[in-house]
């Protein structure tokens, strides 16, 4: 086994759980963290789908509790039916774009400088919507309506471009339909359970072949890194936009993106 693999993995793993459920594009920051590490083992957009499915399963660990409740209690409970509804009305638009569309654009945009130019053009985003927008009190409307929702995931689909981010396309989409911080960043986190898993095993499926015994240490180091650091980074980010905005992570994405494009153009 190569040691240098083993250690891109646990980078890429770490890089994933810590950017997934950040409005800074966990994606953009994988591929240039991959180009950048020279990491290609033959599978490694099998590589991705792992470490995103490890991620998504700390975002399980952390709520499971409200999940089991809801998804018991959906056949008599009108709450548990609005939200499972609510989730299911955010994930449509997306997965039908992205069903269609999702190869062209990977094949055309899946690259640093694409990626560069969206941090960039969503950070400028990021900044305006907090400057405009009045804040709301956290716990203002803890429920997010079927309007809403349908805002919220044809927002989302602005997510498909790498680098723009699903979770900031759908937290900021949801401040902009009204939503406090807290309950439009807990709200991207449920809708990120259907759409990552959907979206890693339909490339799963269409990359199933590139499946190799071989890696399957690689693959379960780098799960489980994203798994970790997904769960540490959910509690921390909770808190915080709880009590801040996210003016900082608009700087943050301009500045990756203008480091990304003097090192890559």
């Amino acid at each position: 086994m190569d040691l240098y693999l083993l250690w891109a993995a646990f980078v890429l793993g770490v890089i994933e759980g810590v950017t997934e459920f950040l409005p800074v594009s966990s994606t953009g920051h994988l591929i240039i963290a991959a180009d950048v590490l020279k990491f290609s083992n033959g599978s490694s957009d099998v590589f991705e789908i792992f470490i995103q499915l490890g991620a998504i399963m700390a975002v399980i660990t952390e709520y499971r509790r409200k999940l089991i409740n809801t998804v018991s209690n959906i056949p008599h409970d009108p709450a548990a039916q609005k939200f499972a509804a609510s989730i299911a009305i955010a994930f449509i638009p997306a997965a039908i774009l992205g069903f269609f569309f999702h190869s062209t654009i990977k094949f055309y945009l899946f690259n640093p400088v694409s990626v560069a130019v969206a941090l960039i053009v969503g950070g400028l985003a990021m900044i305006l919507i907090e400057k405009l927008m009045p804040p709301r009190q956290i716990g203002s409307q803890p429920d997010v309506n079927f309007k809403q929702a349908l805002l919220i995931g044809m927002a989302q689909c602005l997510s498909l471009v790498p680098g723009v981010s699903r979770a900031a396309s759908t937290i900021m989409g949801g401040v902009l339909c009204g939503l406090d911080r807290k309950s439009a960043t807990e709200f991207s986190f449920f809708l990120a359970i259907p759409i990552i898993i959907a979206a890693s095993f339909y490339d799963l499926f269409k990359n199933f072949d590139l499946l190799n015994k071989d890696d399957f240490l690689i693959l379960f180091f780098g799960s489980v890194t994203a798994y970790i650091s997904a769960l540490l980074i959910i509690k921390i980010f909770i808190r915080y936009v709880a009590h801040n905005n996210f003016i900082g992570f608009g700087w943050y994405r301009i500045m990756i993106g203008i480091i990304t494009l003097f090192y890559f153009y």
